[in-house]
């Protein structure tokens, strides 16, 4: 039976004596022995944390006591392993960096869509668009069926990417959507600041539509940042791993491929990685040959 419960939120309020919040955090976390991230900023917290159900109760009651944080609510999984191996609190400008002055979740968000919602759309054939707001790496592991993908490498490249989009989108229904939701948070008031008119986010990401409505209308799995790498429509912890030398996700077959090998390449970078040893060696004689000559 699992043992760990892991949770993840996140809540845009404004937060105030930030390095006073953070001692207690680390104080009361270590006291819990308790492992993961809390990122703390005056825009609000970001949260991915795992131990046990009475460590995890006791830290979201403490967080509740948080001017701001009263109705803090997390979204839980299990695994069998602690997925992470230290405990950080950090004081960030931002909790998910995005660089877009005037984007203030804390105050505007767009239109939440709760994710049986979404699913009743989708089951319809509703004329939506959705669109991912994921970085490539996390898109690679499964998307909704149709959905746009930005390919994007960090979430700052996300506004360049939606003025690329297709100017009729502006009057289209665009449902957008991320892991646990944070992203769509500053997403959808970016993109309607840009012209779009009818912009929704799927309440609670990826993770809260598996919860709520398992794998329909979705492909793959979702990309997780810890040790489990990723999860399935289940929520359970899939067989996906990550390359020890480009951080790739990487699924069974890619495992099974002859360029597999940890730690030192993949698919994904085997050519890159190879062809570096290549330059390595040719300077390494190209030098040798020198000495000899001299």
């Amino acid at each position: 039976m699992s043992e760990f419960i892991n949770l993840s939120t996140y809540r845009f309020t404004l937060l105030d004596s930030l390095p006073e919040l953070r001692e207690h955090l680390l104080e009361l976390t270590h006291h819990l022995e308790l492992k993961g991230t809390i990122l703390l900023s005056p825009e609000g917290i970001n949260l991915f944390v795992a131990g046990t159900r009475e460590s995890t109760d006791v830290l979201i009651a403490d967080l509740r006591t948080v001017p701001g944080l009263s109705d803090l609510t997390a979204k839980e999984s299990l695994s069998d392993e602690q997925p992470y191996s230290r405990m950080l609190v950090k004081i960030k400008k931002e909790i998910i960096a995005f660089g877009i002055e005037g984007v203030a979740p804390g105050t505007h968000t767009s239109p939440k869509l709760p994710a049986k919602t979404l699913k009743q759309w989708l089951d319809e054939g509703k004329p939506i668009t959705l669109l991912d707001t994921r970085n490539d790496y996390e898109i690679k592991m499964g998307t909704f069926k149709g959905a746009i993908d930005p390919k994007i490498e960090t979430f700052r490249e996300f506004p360049h990417a939606v003025r690329e989009l297709p100017a009729e989108m502006k009057d289209q229904p665009v449902v957008m959507f991320c892991t646990g939701g944070i992203r769509c948070e500053k997403a959808g008031p970016f993109m309607e600041k840009e012209g779009y008119k009818n912009i929704f986010q799927l309440d609670g990401g990826i993770l809260k539509y598996f919860e709520e409505c398992g794998g329909a209308h979705y492909d793959g799995e979702c990309f997780v940042f810890d040790k489990r790498v990723g999860v399935g429509p289940d929520l359970e912890e899939t067989k996906s791993a990550l390359c020890f030398s480009c951080q790739m996700p990487l699924n069974l077959e890619e495992q099974q491929h002859p360029h597999y090998n940890p730690p030192e390449t993949c698919p994904n970078c085997y050519d890159r990685v190879i062809a570096k040893k290549a330059a390595a060696e040719a300077k390494r004689a190209e030098a040798h040959a020198f000495k000899a000559k001299v």
